[in-house]
């Protein structure tokens, strides 16, 4: 048990690594590019904080949080979720003082105690953005087009934006009405789950995943039908951006999202499998709900770094190797090993990717081992290299050899 990972996390390393590792880059640049910059929130936090923030009567804090109580009687999480996080810091900071928006990406993980499952692991990842103190829709559009490129650039073909908006506290109140005496109507046929929540938050209801509420929540009051004007026209001010933009869209009043914090406008972008791929909106109430005094549009959104990388598999997408090694040294006998090793430093210090021999192999394995790291290029030192000051510089692809001074060899490379 102790040599295993405990169920639902996993190791990265080797090509999977290299691959997460690109996926970072390309967000990271893209986010530079939007003037986004990066913040980094600890792994854990207070758990009221997710309490009132995500929702008491969400799947998240009643049943997935990894919570405990710490040397000092404090109760601590790990936290499920990046928002909360983010806008504590936000807030403990006096971002608020600063001129808006504040913009802030960060790539984090993420712990939730859930079945896992294809790209879904109980320690996950995320990509996240979180765009705090504009309430245009053109705030919502911006991270969408980002999304958006970042899909295209990383080469995922299967993925398609749907909208929705679910309103404000405002037109959230005869929503609910409604969605509540629906739900009275069919109260006998939902989970136990849902028939407890129903009464505290009819919401969340539509978000569940048991097959016999699903196929209930499908003639459900749709939350667009009860929008207020506010909300109405900043929803129809979000489709007319994405038709000016030619981003296509599909309006999906199933969209509600997990999380209790968000309002007006929510958006996921999903795959033909129905999976989804990236999910976030907008959250004007939280600044709000955790400082109990501000208040400051907001909108963010995450997306699962391991679910990317099942889906691009999936899609046969091919990412980008890592680095070619550049040159590998063999040495050949005691003599050789400080020389060569010289060579292999002053390499790397210029740039060069570069590995050598530690295991004492003879030429043949090292060459072998040269092979297996993909080696563009080996160079073997020697008693007679070094006498002479030249050796023998081997393109592994072509088998072409060229002789060399030791001292010159950065310009053959």
């Amino acid at each position: 048990m102790i040599t295993q990972a405990p169920r639902g996390t996993k190791d990265w390393f080797g090509e999977e690594m290299q691959k997460r590792t690109y996926l970072e880059n390309v967000f990271k640049d893209l986010c530079e590019t939007y003037n986004i910059h990066e913040i980094i929130t600890p792994v854990f936090e207070h758990t009221v904080l997710f309490q009132r923030s995500v929702g008491e009567t969400t799947d998240v804090v009643q049943k997935e949080m990894y919570t405990f109580e710490d040397k000092g009687n404090r109760s601590i999480t790990l936290k499920p979720e990046g928002t909360a996080g983010a806008i504590r810091a936000y807030l403990e900071h006096g971002m608020q003082n600063e001129p808006q928006p504040v913009k802030m990406f960060y790539i984090t993980p993420a712990f939730r105690y859930e079945k896992p499952q294809s790209g879904r692991l109980r320690q996950h990842h995320q990509f996240r953005i979180e765009f705090v103190g504009a309430e245009s829709p053109l705030a919502e559009v911006e991270l969408i087009t980002l999304v958006t490129t970042f899909i295209n650039k990383i080469g995922l073909s299967d993925a398609k934006l749907h909208i929705n908006s679910i309103g404000c506290s405002n037109c959230r109140k005869d929503y609910n009405e409604a969605l509540l005496a629906y739900l009275h109507r069919h109260e006998d046929k939902l989970c136990p789950t849902c028939r407890e929540r129903m009464e505290k938050n009819p919401l969340r209801v539509i978000d569940c995943k048991v097959p016999s509420c699903k196929e209930i929540i499908k003639d459900a009051p749709r939350t667009i039908d009860y929008l207020d004007e506010e909300c109405r026209e900043h929803f129809e001010e979000l489709k007319s951006l994405l038709d000016s933009l030619n981003i296509p869209y599909e309006v999906d009043t199933g969209i509600v999202r997990g999380l209790d914090y968000y309002t007006k406008t929510v958006f996921e972008f999903v795959n033909g499998e129905g999976f989804t791929l990236c999910g976030g909106g907008r959250y004007d109430n939280l600044v709000h709900e955790i400082d109990g005094k501000a208040s400051m549009p907001s909108v963010g959104f995450g997306m699962g770094v391991e679910r990317i990388l099942f889906f691009l598999e999936e899609e046969g997408a091919e990412l980008p190797a890592g680095r070619p090694l550049n040159l590998y040294v063999g040495i050949l006998g005691k003599e050789a090993k400080a020389r060569a090793y010289e060579i292999v430093s002053g390499l790397r210090m210029e740039g060069f990717k570069v590995e050598t021999d530690y295991l004492g192999r003879g030429v043949k394995a090292q060459m072998k081992y040269a092979n297996k790291l993909r080696a563009q290029n080996t160079i073997i030192i020697g008693e007679n290299e070094l006498k002479e000051n030249k050796g023998r510089l081997k393109n592994m692809e072509s088998g072409e050899e060229i002789e060399i001074s030791l001292d010159d060899i950065k310009n053959a490379l």
